[in-house]
């Protein structure tokens, strides 16, 4: 297991086949995709799928979304990280990285996805030597627009992503450094 980074109570580190209980209970919780298109997973193996999606991320661009974990227990709560979007475009952007994570319902409120990201942001500068940093969230999830705001992002616009008719925004974090 690779662990890339740890904060006061989390490890954020590679995705592996061991959190397949985990990305389940994450993904198939409909509220969990309440802000993601409405649409949870039904089964283990959809599960396993993104897992493997993630990996092959890892190999292919050396980033991909990295499993989240309580410190005290070694607990999956979610995901966070990077995805570079080198495949298709949003709001007119391509080749860019986009900081997202994803939470476990019962770990919402507690300030995990803001430690993280925070935490990843730091990464990012200090590791990866990236420019720019890009958000993107569903129009309404006030939650995560928060969240953005918190760690230093700035809210640009909204937009309207066809192939799945939502209003999302977009924000944006240049390198401080």
């Amino acid at each position: 297991m690779n662990i890339h980074i740890k904060t006061e109570r989390l490890i954020i580190r590679d995705l592996t086949t061991q959190d397949l209980d985990g990305m389940f209970a994450l993904d198939s919780n409909p509220e969990v995709h309440r802000y993601l298109g409405k649409k949870p997973i039904k089964n283990k193996a959809e599960a396993l799928q993104y897992i493997n999606d993630v990996q092959k991320q890892y190999a292919e661009r050396s980033i991909g979304r990295w499993a989240v974990e309580l410190k005290d227990t070694g607990e999956f709560i979610g995901w966070c990280g990077f995805r570079l979007y080198n495949d298709y475009t949003f709001n007119n952007h391509i080749n860019f990285y986009d900081i997202g994570y994803r939470l476990r319902q019962e770990f919402w409120g507690k300030g995990y996805a803001t430690e993280a990201s925070k935490a990843c942001l730091q990464y990012a500068w200090d590791v990866l030597k990236l420019d720019t940093i890009y958000g993107i969230t569903e129009r309404n999830n006030e939650a995560s627009h928060r969240v953005l705001l918190k760690i230093g992002l700035n809210y640009v616009e909204d937009f309207y992503y066809d192939p799945e008719n939502m209003q999302l925004r977009w924000y944006q974090l240049k390198n401080p450094n």
